[in-house]
């Protein structure tokens, strides 16, 4: 279902699509075995969505991208509703597995996905001759 949702039409053929659609399932899966409510599991996707948009169209270096995450996670457990963030409905220690989690995934392989996004590739070219 997630592949229909993500639009992907050559998921057979396309090393890009393949990898995108595990970057999504892995994130989600994560986050229901983490059993986060629907609002929170709308939210990390959100936020899985955001970090591999810098990557792929602002063209945002690891450090950029790690400052946006931080911004992103500002005030998480601040009661002052001002200095709270749009991800405010995780806990402490949510925002902390979060954290841990896009280390492990995007920010640890974010080379490849650099690659993947901004490498040109050579096109196989099949013919019947």
């Amino acid at each position: 279902k997630l592949e229909e949702f993500l639009n992907f039409k050559q998921l057979e053929t396309s090393l890009k699509e393949a990898i995108l659609l595990d970057y999504y399932t892995a994130g989600f899966w994560w986050a229901k075995e983490r059993n986060f409510s629907v609002i929170q599991l709308s939210g990390f996707m959100d936020l899985l969505n955001f970090l591999l948009e810098n990557l792929s169209d602002k063209h945002m270096t690891l450090g950029d991208n790690l400052k946006e995450l931080g911004k992103a996670m500002a005030g998480i457990g601040e009661t002052d509703s001002e200095r709270s963030g749009d991800l405010n409905f995780f806990s402490i220690e949510q925002a902390k597995a979060v954290i841990d989690y896009l280390n492990i995934s995007l920010f640890k392989h974010y080379k490849q996905y650099e690659y993947l996004f901004h490498s040109p590739r050579e096109e196989l070219v099949i013919s019947n001759e």
